[in-house]
């Protein structure tokens, strides 16, 4: 069984196992100890802050094998992007080209360097161990840190988004980046990105980014190719997030051209699909022909525990029938409420 949880500070050491596997992109765990545990300690000061308005809040969530104690994955959540700054990423535009006298009329398609995504609640971070073998645990985890956006509304703005790595090669160079970024900070791409730090809200961005629109066209081939692709390591995430209801094409990184995903959260399954009920302990010898797979997370936003549970159906009963041993893992009992989303 795998259980999601809020990281802790005796994880440190695990995290940092992880994140010196290779990974793509920067969306993913910092990648030394120390900047690994300000991020785990960063957390834990979110989940005990008082909040009243989303800010600079962050939220890491990890993957635990219970049976190992092992941690095989990790994602995490911003509450407002930008909230020290500007979050900045490139909008897909259409400009209309118009000439009267020539009788000629096109569509052209253009990046606009912009601000929108400001204050949007941010998913991040979302990495598994075994990636081509990860099944209801990864979309456990994936779904997870919606849940808790769904126990404790207040903590999170109304629209999400999430970016994910774009196309990169062996070397680690971006097409996207050679063609477009380059141009004005001077540097390859794992350098710029070095400088940055992940982040994309620095004023240095601002500074040094076109602050007029760039025409697709003038673009090389190579570069367009790769406009809003996903890297091949993304496309887990890319899956769980579509169904999800996540969605592409407006706006994509302003560094490696990889894809934004966003949503409102009245279209995501997470908000509208789940359905809080009471625990009941489940009878083992009680024969049901029709069970279902179920993300079920214990509703108390300050002791956050998710699993997946395959069980009758809950959209009939007020009670969920749950085992000793997941009732063990969510640290719930009978009479206690949890929240349920098919999986």
């Amino acid at each position: 069984m795998h259980v999601v949880r809020p990281v802790q500070l005796s994880d440190i050491a695990a995290l940092e196992t992880l994140a010196a596997v290779t990974m793509p992109g920067v969306h993913t765990l910092p990648k030394t100890r120390e900047k690994i545990a300000a991020s785990v300690e960063r957390s834990i000061a979110s989940f005990a802050a008082h909040v009243d308005i989303p800010s600079e809040e962050s939220y890491l969530f990890v993957l635990e094998e219970l049976a190992s104690g092992s941690i095989v994955g990790t994602a995490a959540i911003f509450a407002s992007a930008g909230s020290n700054g500007t979050y900045f990423s490139f909008r897909n535009d259409v400009i209309q080209q118009v000439s009267r006298d020539l009788n000629i009329s096109h569509s052209v398609h253009a990046l606009t360097l912009c601000s929108e995504l400001t204050a949007y609640s941010q998913l991040s971070g979302f990495y598994v161990r075994e990636r081509a073998s990860a099944g209801l645990e990864a979309a456990l985890l994936s779904r997870a840190r919606l849940l808790f956006a769904v126990l404790a509304p207040h903590r999170f703005g109304d629209r999400f988004f999430v970016p994910l790595a774009g196309v990169t090669d062996t070397s680690g160079a971006s097409p996207f980046w050679d063609a477009l970024g380059r141009k004005f900070f001077k540097m390859d791409f794992l350098d710029a990105e070095k400088v940055i730090g992940g982040a994309r809200n620095r004023t240095l961005i601002v500074e040094l980014m076109p602050h007029y629109p760039v025409y697709v066209p003038l673009l090389p081939g190579g570069a367009q190719a790769v406009m809003g692709q996903i890297h091949p390591d993304g496309e887990l995430a890319f899956n769980l997030l579509t169904e999800e209801g996540f969605e592409a094409d407006d706006y994509i990184d302003i560094f490696d051209g990889g894809p934004i995903l966003q949503a409102h959260k009245h279209a995501l399954r997470s908000f509208t699909g789940s359905a809080v009920r009471r625990v009941a302990a489940a009878d083992p010898g009680a024969a049901c022909d029709a069970l279902v797979t179920y993300a079920v997370a214990a509703s108390n936003e300050q002791n956050f525990r998710a699993i997946t549970v395959t069980c009758p159906s809950v959209e009939t009963s007020e009670l969920v029938c749950l085992a000793q041993d997941a009732r063990d893992a969510l640290m719930v009992a009978p009479g206690d409420s949890v929240i349920c989303v098919r999986i």
